[in-house]
């Protein structure tokens, strides 16, 4: 059996099971690490007992996930109150004494959908969430983009016409970068009311796919993936995507000659199939990947020797 758990910024989600068809799951609120934790050990301690293999966590951000680095694990540079530099894989290892794995929240997202949802097949697809942030993870050649850092799509800057939209962006660091100005909490900052209280002909709905449209021709460009899957509080929307799919084939205005971006538009922008799920399946599928790998710089018995809290 393998824990999964998606850390969101607004609620914890604990699995365990083996896929879709066993998954048994809880989650929590997010408020502090004092608070929240208690209740995701408890939940694994109550669920899996001795029988728990691998936890894999896939968390919001920005975090760690380079095994070799001193702060592997560390919620980095979030304005969460509470959260920011906390050790959550450190702390979720000592606990429960088992390998854990750590990981974003969307790419382990993409690692589910990968397996049992919407890009089943595919060696290359880019998955987004649009809710309390924006995120997104990719896969390339079957493979998650990692890098320096992570990626952080969510925070691309893209064209803000103050004329047209004179909100200034919710984003702390960036104001008004693709999360600062799509975001569930930054449309319930401009319109005074959530987006699921917005009826469809409501003018945000035009002026959200307008900017959705931008970042992700963006990245059509950047990485040429074969397929977005859009998911997250936002997109709960289904004409949302009818106005993305239209803004977005005329910002490539036929320039990528596909017949997928040319013909088939409503294929290639389109909803999870793991819906709430993804995440916490996802970050099950990464304990597997986890518990294959043992011993590895993610499984370290020190940890659990008081002998220090980092592979």
């Amino acid at each position: 059996m393998f824990g999964g758990i998606e850390a969101g910024g607004t609620k914890f989600i604990c699995g365990v099971g083996t896929g879709p068809e066993d998954l048994q799951s809880s989650q929590f609120p997010t408020t502090v690490p004092e608070e929240t934790i208690p209740l995701v050990v408890e939940f694994f301690q109550k669920h899996a007992g001795s029988g728990l293999e691998a936890v894999g966590i896939g968390s919001f951000g920005p975090v760690d996930i380079h095994p070799h680095s001193r702060t592997f694990g560390h919620i980095t540079s979030t304005p969460k109150v509470g959260w920011k530099n906390f050790d959550l894989r450190g702390t979720i290892a000592s606990a429960l004494r088992v390998p854990v794995g750590f990981e974003t929240d969307v790419n382990v997202a993409a690692l589910a959908e990968a397996r049992w949802g919407g890009a089943a097949g595919l060696a290359d697809f880019v998955y987004m969430t649009i809710g309390t942030g924006v995120g997104g993870g990719a896969m390339v050649n079957n493979q998650l983009v990692h890098g320096l850092v992570h990626a952080e799509m969510g925070h691309l800057r893209i064209p803000h016409d103050r004329n047209e939209d004179p909100f200034e962006g919710l984003c702390p660091f960036h104001g008004d970068c693709l999360e600062g100005m799509a975001s569930g909490p930054a449309m319930k900052a401009r319109w005074g009311k959530p987006a699921s209280e917005l009826p469809p002909e409501h003018p945000a709905w035009a002026l959200e796919a307008n900017y959705l449209a931008l970042g992700i021709a963006n990245l059509t460009f950047t990485l040429s993936p074969r397929r977005f899957l859009m998911g997250g509080g936002v997109m709960q929307q289904p004409h949302l995507f009818g106005l993305i799919r239209e803004r977005f084939a005329r910002l490539l205005n036929g320039y990528l000659r596909h017949p997928d971006l040319l013909e088939h538009l409503d294929e290639y922008i389109v909803p999870p199939q793991l819906g709430g799920r993804a995440g916490v399946l996802g970050a099950i599928a990464f304990a597997e990947q986890v518990h294959a790998a043992a011993p590895s710089s993610l499984w370290n018995p020190a940890e659990f020797a008081g002998e220090g809290t980092n592979a």
